[in-house]
């Protein structure tokens, strides 16, 4: 059956206006908003130093209170907590004794983590508190029950009597809750930038870069005057280690928000770009002008998202933290925090990530023209080989060359039907 838009090109644009670009739009949002809609704690890995009562007293409150949102590891002294943290094992600790509680941050893992384990330390203290004088006024309404039983049996107790003993119990509580009250320190460990307090300028430039990254990578693909595969892959190297520096000087040299590790900081960010840009750059030669789309869907809109820097991988919906870490905006945000603040630790597998998706790009830039000349058959070939001889108007040498190619052509697909 004839389609009734078959023959008009107006009601088929209309139509991809009216459904398709909306529900384009729909889902792009709904891929940006729900993950930020649902910043949670799961299995965050924090550490708990101490395995006396107490520790295990807060480690029960936090897996009952909040169940599933943290991954606990016990330490046996601050020290060995510290240097969890600095490894990249943890992202904070609870240093947990009878009237105090220390949380051991590091803003610069995280700046959303840091502050809630802030509020879990303070809610720890509150209900370490309450149990405390819960326990002081029993203990408190025990020894006026007892002086009361052994007290002169002569004696009749009125009212005047028991309000009195009241009021002695009231004191006794008063005075246990001050005494047993426990309070809350908080140590940043690795702290953040002090020009960038909030981490907004680092989790800020992922957007951008991966947006600059997919357009070098187009700009290369596309451009006429790189013939060769090779001049393509260098074009692009050296594009990107260029932006790189740019970035990089203007993150630290400006703002003042990547302040250790400058070298080695400024390979991080051209690395990245990399990933970024060689995906693009190979599958634009792969499959064409529907490449660059399909670049800019995944990582714009799948790996930007869900890669977790305004925040947390652990705060990010389950199995979503995942797919963001296994994609360059993910690996390379978590590998720049790993480089800037924590001297590489725990990034060897981000790094292999960002150098898989950098070489599965540049191989696909490099060997892209045999695999499109294989599937499209001989005419793309030869047209492919006619496209890349000069097309100078009036040239009397590039004419003779273009027929000997297309009757080479034809002669191929004669051979063929033959």
């Amino acid at each position: 059956m004839r389609s009734p838009l078959s023959g008009h090109p107006a009601w088929r644009e209309v139509a991809v206006a009216a459904v398709a670009l909306p529900l384009v739009i729909t889902l792009a949002v709904m891929v940006f908003a729900w993950p930020a809609g649902r910043l949670a704690p799961r299995d965050v890995p924090v550490g708990i130093v101490g395995t006396g009562t107490a520790s295990q007293h807060a480690v029960e409150g936090l897996v009952h209170e909040k169940p599933g949102a943290f991954d606990f590891h016990l330490y046996p002294d601050q020290q060995t907590a510290r240097s969890a943290i600095k490894n990249r094992d943890v992202y904070g600790a609870f240093v947990i004794s009878g009237h105090s509680i220390t949380v051991l941050q590091a803003s610069a893992a995280s700046t959303s983590v840091a502050q809630l384990l802030g509020q879990v330390g303070q809610q720890l203290a509150d209900r370490a508190t309450q149990q405390a004088t819960q326990q002081a006024v029993q203990q408190a309404t025990q020894q006026a029950t007892q002086q009361g039983a052994t007290g002169p049996h002569s004696l009749t107790k009125t009212q005047k009597t028991q309000k009195a003993q009241k009021a002695q119990k009231a004191q006794k509580a008063q005075k246990a809750q001050k005494v047993q009250k426990v309070n809350v320190k908080a140590l940043d460990v690795v702290p953040v930038a002090a020009e960038d307090p909030r981490g907004v300028v680092f989790s800020s430039a992922v957007f951008p870069l991966t947006i600059c990254a997919i357009l070098i990578g187009a700009f290369v693909t596309m451009a006429r005057g790189l013939r060769r595969p090779w001049h393509r892959v260098l074009t692009l190297l050296i594009a990107c280690a260029a932006a790189g520096f740019g970035v990089y000087a203007v993150a630290q040299g400006f703002l003042g928000a990547l302040p250790h590790d400058h070298v080695a900081t400024w390979a991080v960010l051209s690395l990245v770009l990399i990933s970024i840009s060689a995906t693009a750059a190979g599958l634009i030669r792969l499959v064409g002008p529907a490449g660059l789309g399909l670049s800019a869907a995944l990582m714009v809109f799948v790996g930007n998202p869900f890669s977790g820097a305004t925040s947390a991988p652990e705060m990010l919906p389950k199995g979503v933290d995942h797919i963001g870490q296994w994609l360059p905006p993910g690996a390379g945000a978590s590998l720049l925090r790993d480089t800037t603040y924590f001297d590489g630790n725990g990034g060897a597998g981000h790094l292999a990530v960002l150098a898989l998706w950098s070489v599965c790009g540049l191989t696909a830039v490099m060997i892209g023209h045999w695999v499109t000349g294989e599937a499209r058959g001989p005419k793309t070939g030869a047209t492919a080989s006619g496209e890349l001889l000069p097309a100078l108007s009036g040239s009397d040498a590039a004419s003779p060359t273009r027929r000997h190619a297309h009757a080479h052509a034809h002669a191929r697909r004669n051979d063929g039907d033959g």
